[in-house]
This record gives C-alpha cells, structure tokens and sequence, in this order.
C-alpha cells in the first residue's frame, strides 16, 4: 500500500490536462489567459459596493488597462477666462460714470428746467419728459387768461351798459339836417366790414375756446358744443388770412387821417362830446377813432402774426416759443374784443346817425359838422374850388 501512492500520485499528475480540456467552458490548452473584465465605480475605481448599480458611461464598460476612445473621456465645465491686465474690461451699461436719472431729474427741478431721458433718435425733443414752461402756460391758459378775459370783456359790457343807462342813445343837438355829405366811398365801406366780420367770427370762436366749457357747454350740451367748437377752429384758421389783408388795406387807406396831434388833447380832456354838451374840434377823425384804429393795426397786426406761428407750429420757433405766442395771441384777443364792444356800441346803438357811415356811406350835415366840423369844412372848401360858370350846383352847404 505504500508502495502504491507514489505511484498513484504520478497518475494524476499526468491525467490533469486532458481532465481540463474535457470541462464545459474551460480554455483550450496552451491559450494565454484572459482577466476579467472589471467595471470602473467610485472614485478609487475599486469594486462596486454591494446593492448599488455601476455606473454606466457613453461607450460602455471598458477593460482595464486599456485607454478609453476620446469621445468616452469626461467633458470638463468650462473655466471663465481671466481678463488680461494690459486690456481692462470695458463697463457693462453705457451710462457707467454718469449721474442716474433720478439725480437729473432733482438738478433740473432745482433749476427749473425740462427733464429729459435720454434717446438714440436725432430727435432730442422727443425725450422731453417734464418742461416746467409747459406748467407756467397751462396755469396761464387756465387761469390769468380767463380772469383777464373775464373782467375786461364783461367789464366793459358793464361799463356800456350804465353809460347807456345814463346817457341814453346821443342824439344829434341841432337835429337832422336833411342833407347828406359822403363819409366812406365804397372801397373803404368794403375794407372795413370785411375786417370787422373776420374780427367778429375770430372773436367768438377765440372766446369759445376760453370761456366755451364754462358758458356754453352747460347750454347746448356735449354734442352741439362739438360741433360748434369744430367749425369755429376751422372758421377761426381761413378766417386769419381775409383779416389780415383787411389790417393792411385800413393802414393804407386811413393812416394819413390818424395822425395823432394837439386837437386829440383837447378833445380827450373834453371828453369827446359824451360828457357834456360841448363838441370838440376834429378832422376826419378825432381822438376816439384814432384810438380804435391804432389798437386795430397795431394790435391786430400782432395778433395776426401771433396766429400764423400757431396755424404753423415749430416753423420759426420752439415749443416755447409756441407758448410765447400764445400767450400774446390771447391777451391781445381779449383786450381787442373789449376795445371794439365798444366801438361797436358806439357806431350802432349809442349815438344816431354814426352807422350811416359805414351803412350807405352818407352821413347827414349836422351830425358831421357835430363831430368833425374841421372834416366838414375842408370837404366844402374842396367843393366850392371845383364850382365853375354861373350855372353851376351850389357846393354842399354854400351859403
């Protein structure tokens, strides 16, 4: 027995490699031998610790010690790039180093300026956000012109109305005389009413557009003051050219005859015939009518030329200048109208015989030789040189 366990040892020895080969699965003999594969987990790459999934990358598990495809290799986050010392980084917003808008708003309310924003387009109006001028025009517009307006328009209806109370209509002392002299030819009859229509349409559709809310409105109601207050503007805007050329016409026609001189003096400080019973001398025109037509050239002239910059905005001025010539174009409006009530009153209802003048032109004798005897006698001088030959007209009023 043992003598045979050497010999039975020897005999497995040698039966080992076919036993081997015989082993479902097992490597042929002689083939190199072949590690397992191991999945990289973790951190360390080490083995995967029990119940937890390995992770999984693009390609796949790759066999250990060999090196993974470049599309398999991790993607790193990219590194913000460091600016360079010899280029600073320009400021993010453009206003950097400038003061805030908050800041220039105060300064220019402290200063009382317009606040602008800031624009990209040429146009630098358009980035007018408060102009204090806008304020003091508004408060103008809405508050001293309607005071002014109130006072002298309805001021001087007062006024018209107790002289007529007192006075009643003036009529002419040494009664009509029956004859006639020519005051006005045809011409000046014409240049006169067409200014004094223009005048009168521009004049109550001005005074609808202050007082039209106040007085009218509550009257006639939204709809009527619509359309009324449209067709005044449009009236109001063609009506500005025949007005005008009427300023000029009066100016040619008439300037020589007002020219004021010493007669004005003393007929003002008689009162021009309504306080009393005296007449004072007069030419063609006295003191009065001087007035009228230098407030008429003079004041119409300016509120013609102040009309045109707001008919035509922004064409020879600014916005503060349209608020200027608003300003103006109003004041003057408000006191004309008062100045020509009374004008109006005057060659109407308070004194008889003054229309005929501007009605058919005729005046009668007395009511001429009454307020412009100086007038009258220069016209019959003028008569009595153009009489010729012993048949000829008598001259009007020839003795």
């Amino acid at each position: 027995m043992t003598r045979l366990a050497p010999a039975l040892a020897l005999a497995l020895l040698l039966a080992a490699p076919a036993f081997g080969q015989s082993q479902p699965g097992a490597p042929p003999a002689g083939a190199p031998e072949i590690q397992a594969p191991v999945p990289e987990v973790g951190a360390g790459r080490g083995a995967q610790p029990g119940g937890q999934v390995p992770e999984s990358t693009a390609t796949g598990d790759t066999p250990t010690g060999r090196q993974p495809p470049a599309a398999a290799q991790a993607v790193t986050a990219p590194q913000p790039r460091q600016p360079s010392a010899q280029a600073p980084t320009p400021p993010p917003f453009s206003d950097r180093g400038q003061l805030s808008a908050e800041e220039l708003e105060l300064q220019a309310a402290l200063r009382g300026e317009r606040i602008s924003g800031r624009i990209t387009i040429p146009d630098r109006q358009a980035s007018n956000l408060i102009q204090p001028g806008g304020g003091d025009w508004r408060d103008f517009h809405n508050r001293t012109l309607t005071w002014v307006g109130g006072v002298a328009v309805l001021g001087m209806l007062a006024i018209l109305a107790l002289f007529f109370l007192v006075k009643g209509r003036l009529d002419i002392a040494a009664g009509p005389a029956g004859r006639t002299i020519q005051r006005f030819n045809l011409f000046e009859r014409v240049a006169h009413w067409m200014t004094a229509s223009s005048f009168i349409v521009l004049g109550l559709s001005g005074l609808n557009l202050t007082f039209g809310r106040f007085l009218l409105l509550p009257l006639i109601g939204p709809e009527a003051f619509t359309a009324v207050s449209h067709w005044g503007k449009i009236a109001h805007n063609y009506l500005a050219f025949p007005f005008t050329l009427g300023i000029v016409l009066l100016f040619l026609i008439w300037v020589k005859d007002n020219i004021p001189n010493r007669l004005d003096i003393a007929w003002l400080k008689a009162g021009g015939g309504f306080i009393g019973h005296a007449h004072p001398e007069a030419h063609r025109f006295n003191a009065g009518q001087k007035m009228v037509f230098w407030i008429t050239v003079l004041g119409g002239g300016l509120v013609a030329i102040s009309g045109y910059v707001l008919i035509f905005p922004f064409t020879v001025t600014d916005i503060a200048g349209q608020q200027l010539a608003h300003t103006v174009h109003g004041l003057l409006s408000v006191l004309m109208v008062a100045a020509m009530l009374a004008h109006i009153y005057i060659g109407s209802l308070g004194m008889k015989g003054a229309f005929d003048a501007m009605g058919s032109g005729e005046v009668d004798l007395n009511w001429a030789r009454e307020h412009h005897n100086l007038w009258v006698e220069e016209e019959l001088a003028k008569a009595r040189t153009t009489v010729t030959g012993p048949h000829a007209p008598r001259p009007l009023g020839a003795d």
